[in-house]
């Protein structure tokens, strides 16, 4: 599964940069995170409870952090276990850009899942994946910049905030994000 996006983030780049590299700000921002630990030098260890379908699964995993330029861009590769659940590994590339009003963060990941994960369907798991992503940039915008955090920007092909509701079809804003998603297929 392949998924680009931007975002801006009301706070400077230097900002920006320090909370990518924290793990307490990670941990605040990544859905179903009950623990993060380690640091950008010798990276990330994390424990995420999610459910994607009727798969509900803990994850152990680990992400590392190479080709740092401060301020600039960095990659971050990763790998989860979920048991018998299955996995998931792979790497963004995330670049910072200082515009007006903040900072733009541009990422591109590349992930593959494996096991009852991958049985779900790729509609299914780009669909959570999706709404993982941009959950942790809500969460991300609130951390590094509360006083912005009300209207923060989302282009490219990030989709819209997508809050759990029982029922998607009655969430206005689902039904937009369902649009969008079936057009990118």
């Amino acid at each position: 599964m392949e998924m680009t996006g931007t975002r801006t983030i009301a706070a400077p780049p230097q900002q920006v940069w320090d909370a990518l590299l924290n793990a307490e700000t990670l941990k605040a921002c990544v859905p179903g995170c009950t623990e993060m630990a380690g640091n950008a030098d010798e990276g990330f260890t994390a424990t995420v409870v999610q459910k994607v379908g009727p798969v509900k699964a803990t994850f152990k995993g680990a992400v590392t952090l190479s080709d740092r330029k401060p301020v600039e861009s960095l990659t971050l590769t990763g790998e989860g276990k979920g048991g018998a659940a299955g996995f998931a590994k792979g790497g963004a590339n995330v670049t910072l850009t200082p515009v007006a009003g903040g900072t733009e963060l541009s990422y591109e990941v590349d992930a593959r899942v494996g096991g009852k994960l991958a049985q779900l369907g790729s509609r299914i798991v780009d669909a959570f994946a999706a709404k993982m992503a941009d959950q942790f940039f809500e969460r991300f915008q609130q951390e590094v910049a509360p006083e912005g955090a009300a209207e923060p920007e989302a282009v490219a092909a990030a989709p819209a905030a997508v809050e759990p509701a029982p029922d998607p079809v009655e969430t206005p804003k689902k039904k937009g994000w369902f649009r969008r998603l079936l057009a990118a297929d």
